[in-house]
């Protein structure tokens, strides 16, 4: 985790450097930037160092924590001291322990020079059983002998344990397939792979020879030549790298005859890239049914399981999680004497391991751990540590993309990548080249392919956790702290009190449990915390007075607080001014109605670049000399001014939502301005709705929207439907939702030339009664949703010929609407034959659709969207 220390330190150093305040640190600039020379160069040399972490790495990275926590210390004692007055001994003894750690700087750089090259992994082939692979076989052995001329690829992409191998395996020792192929051959790359190896190899097992004094490229030749004009199926074992294929792929001459190359590999970036047009083979997790025909077959062979073991060998079984891998090293436990009648004493042990498999599995077995591990292990040093922070979460945690890059973010892990790329979608980037590394699963997507939310495979997290406490990353806290437990930098808690937390260095805390109302403990001990994130951890400030509504005033001592999220609406102090390095503030509450007032010290912030919270004020400041200028979202703000000179403060804001309520009396006389959310040239994603206004009045709020939107949601703002042709012109749109007489009229006409990347459409609770369009008004379409649609007489015809479009959705409060929605699929299924539309009908008490339903239209397999 060496990296990821040194790119937190070089950011805060850039911090200070560049801090408008930073001639209070003047007398040390010149050690800061020193330092920051030492930091620059490990982080060039680093991605040179041994895979496998080794000692030196490891004082690195204690190197870099220690200088980080002096620095930061040194940083607020400055700030303290120069806003109070107060003494200077503890800058003093800050500066003695900076000077010493200064000279262990100097001398790293020297010990850099002496790393020694990588050392080559030695990999155990673990033990294989085939079972449930016939209808995965099914499909490889399509693709093998499908009538194709050329030279084909057939990748077969999985993660770590799911029986890659064993399926290739199995296809290869088809009778079929060795009656198809003149020449047959396998061969294992692996990690560390070698070329004169693998050429050796295969040599061997098409039985060629050894000629005597050949060299690797005379080799290569000879292979070549042996397999031109036969057919031949040639199976890469364990591929790792593009440079692996590329090393390779001349050896295999394409002779016009069906000959194939098969290959394994936990990298999809490696299939694509080797024939990105053959699809990959994606291994899916085994059923319930065939882990427990793998389990029984591993440990009883033909014979029948004892029906006393049946029930608790299925438990198991299905505690393995679909991962072949797991279910052949568990049976390793579970082994007893067939013939034998089954006792207690056996009944006993496999209820053991029932209890606990994951961990029976990690503590009784290696060659597992060092399976999952090597995915790990041959990371990037910029990956590490964000594969390890994801081992902070729960069991079957839904993990939202959003808030996973705001932590990574705000721990510091990533480094600027070109002035136009921001940290966000540098993050971004790094989580898909996870899951193209098979080491997460993608759960949700949104409308542009881009992730929303994903998971981690039960047996990955507990590798990540183990990983983690290895490399002094994570501690992971499920129930009372063990004694003697070292307390680490960044700590995740589940099912248990903050009580235990001592000592300055912790600079991550995260709550993932229900606390008892009351039981609070200070947070003033951890000086240098950068994240707290208490929403899952309910009233966590809520005292047992009910009546109090203020946050703990020790909260605004931590100078360095970068991620700030808790569950209840407080008011917020004018203190958080302090809080200058904070960079995301959440807030969540069911209390919709009670807006949090933000205090006019918001704008003393300089690092915000997200503000979440369910509903606030936003102060304004007339002549005020700051400007939030990383602000990227602002989400939800009530009663938002949109004033020329207030949006000139906020010029980088990406997603917003703003609510305007007429519940207050005569706020809805006032003129919001909504005519320059032009300003905001970077604006993507934007939300307004409008509560309690009078119809008169709602006319205030017309909207003139920036071009840049993609996503648009509208609700209860009245707009006229024939002025909504300016959103139908913004260009990049590809999101639309009206909710709640969004717009207004009886007609609604669309015209060419609009909606030209609209995606989805849905409108919900919508009184209009005609829509006249044609399926050149909407040509990207894909998904249609109309609920609540009361008076609507019909959907236009022509909709069903929209070449894109893949669902259309009502509910059934209007059998007229109905009526025409049938109409189109009897015409698309019986007249023209298209199946690819799919229409569903539901139950108008079922169709109420908030934005995430929406949004998973999009995702959702066709094959999954059956029709009623």
């Amino acid at each position: 985790m060496a990296y990821a220390a040194l790119v937190s330190l070089a950011q805060t150093i850039n911090l200070i450097l560049n801090y408008h305040q930073n001639s209070i640190l003047i007398q040390f600039k010149n050690q800061i930037k020193s330092i920051h020379k030492n930091v620059s160069f490990l982080q060039a040399v680093l991605p040179d160092f041994p895979k496998r972490p080794n000692s030196l790495e490891e004082r690195i990275r204690d190197l870099a924590y220690k200088a980080e926590d002096v620095v930061e210390i040194l940083w607020s004692e400055k700030i303290h001291a120069s806003a109070s007055g107060h003494s200077k001994s503890k800058v003093k003894q800050a500066k003695e322990k900076y000077d010493h750690l200064h000279y262990e700087f100097s001398d790293l750089e020297k010990v850099t020079k002496e790393v020694e090259a990588i050392v080559k992994e030695v990999r155990e082939r673990h033990k294989e059983v085939v079972v449930g692979l016939d209808d995965e076989s099914f499909k490889i052995k399509t693709l093998l002998l499908r009538d194709s001329r050329k030279l084909e690829v057939v990748p077969i992409v999985g993660m770590p344990g799911i029986g890659k191998t064993t399926l290739a395996r199995y296809v290869y020792d088809d009778e079929s397939i060795k009656k198809h192929f003149d020449v047959r051959a396998w061969v294992r790359v692996s990690e560390n792979y070698n070329v004169s190896e693998i050429v050796s190899s295969l040599r061997v097992s098409m039985g060629i020879s050894e000629a005597k004094n050949g060299s690797s490229e005379n080799d290569r030749y000879i292979v070549h030549k042996y397999l031109f004009g036969r057919r031949y199926l040639i199976v890469l074992d364990d591929i790792w790298s593009l440079k692996a294929w590329d090393d390779l792929k001349e050896m295999f001459p394409d002779n016009r005859n069906e000959s194939r190359v098969m290959f394994t590999t936990r990298l999809s970036a490696v299939a694509s890239y080797v024939d990105a047009s053959s699809p990959a083979h994606e291994m899916s997790f085994m059923n319930e049914n065939f882990s427990w025909d793998l389990l029984r077959n591993r440990i009883f062979g033909d014979e029948t399981c004892p029906t006393e073991l049946e029930s608790v060998g299925r438990t198991i079984a299905t505690s393995c999680s679909g991962l072949p891998l797991a279910i052949v090293v568990i049976s390793g436990l579970l082994t007893v004497d067939r013939g034998k009648a089954v006792d207690q004493k056996i009944i006993a042990a496999w209820e053991k391991v029932a209890k606990n498999v994951k961990s029976a599995i990690s503590e009784n077995d290696r060659q597992f751990d060092k399976i999952l591990a090597l995915s790990f292990t041959h990371l990037p040093h910029h990956l590490r540590p964000l594969f390890l922070y994801l081992g902070g979460f729960p069991e079957d945690y839904e993990m939202r993309v959003s808030k996973l890059i705001k932590l990574w973010v705000s721990e510091g892990f990533l480094k600027p990548s070109g002035p136009n790329k921001s940290l966000e979608e540098v993050a971004e980037e790094y989580l898909e080249d996870l899951v193209k590394r098979n080491l997460v699963l993608v759960t949700k997507r949104k409308c542009n392919g881009r992730i929303k939310s994903f998971s981690l495979h039960d047996l990955m997290r507990e590798m990540c956790i183990r990983k983690a406490l290895e490399h002094n990353f994570f501690l992971h806290v499920r129930g009372s702290l063990e004694e003697g437990t070292k307390i680490m930098r960044r700590v995740s808690i589940i099912q248990s009190d903050l009580d235990f937390l001592y000592g300055s260095t912790i600079h991550t805390v995260i709550c993932l449990y229900d606390r008892r109302r009351g039981q609070q403990c200070s947070l003033g001990c951890c000086r240098l915390l950068r994240i707290l994130d208490l929403i899952d951890a309910h009233e966590y400030f809520y005292k047992n007075d009910e009546s109090s509504t203020s946050l703990p005033e020790h909260l605004f001592e931590l100078f360095h607080l970068r991620y700030l999220a808790f569950d209840y609406p407080f008011s917020i102090p004018a203190a958080i001014s302090n809080l200058r390095n904070l960079q995301t503030l959440i807030i969540t509450s069911n209390n919709h109605l009670k807006p949090v007032e933000l205090p006019m010290e918001i704008w003393r912030l300089p690092q915000l670049r997200h503000l979440l919270i369910v509903s606030c004020v936003f102060p304004i400041e007339e002549g005020a000399t700051f400007a939030l200028e990383n602000l990227q979202t602002l989400y939800k703000a009530v009663n938002f001014d949109c004033s020329e000179k207030f949006l000139e403060k906020i010029p980088n804001v990406k997603r917003m939502a703003i609510s305007y309520r007429g519940d207050v009396e005569k706020m809805y006389e006032k003129d919001y301005a909504l005519r320059n959310l032009t300003c905001l040239q970077t604006l993507e994603d934007l939300k307004i709705e409008v509560c309690n206004f009078p119809k008169e009045q709602q006319r205030l709020l017309n909207p003139v929207f920036p071009r840049t939107l993609k996503n648009l949601t509208l609700s209860g703002l009245g707009l006229p439907w024939e002025d909504f042709k300016i959103v139908g012109s913004l260009p990049s749109l590809e999101v639309l939702k009206l909710r709640d007489d969004a717009c207004v009229g009886e007609i609604w006409e669309t015209t060419d030339g609009g909606f030209c990347r609209l995606e989805l459409l849905l409108i919900d609770q919508s009184h209009f009664k005609y829509w006249m369009a044609e399926s050149t008004h909407f040509p990207r379409l894909k998904f249609l949703l109309l609920r609540h649609c009361w008076d609507l007489k019909e959907i236009p015809t022509d909709i069903g010929d929209i070449p894109t479009l893949e669902l259309i959705e009502v509910d059934d409060c209007n059998r007229s609407l109905l009526g025409s929605v049938k109409e189109i699929q009897y015409y698309l299924d019986d007249i023209y034959g298209n199946n690819s539309v799919q229409v569903r009908y539901i139950k108008e008490s079922q169709s109420i659709v908030d934005d995430e339903q929406a949004d998973q239209m999009l995702n959702d397999d066709s094959n999954e969207r059956g029709r009623e």
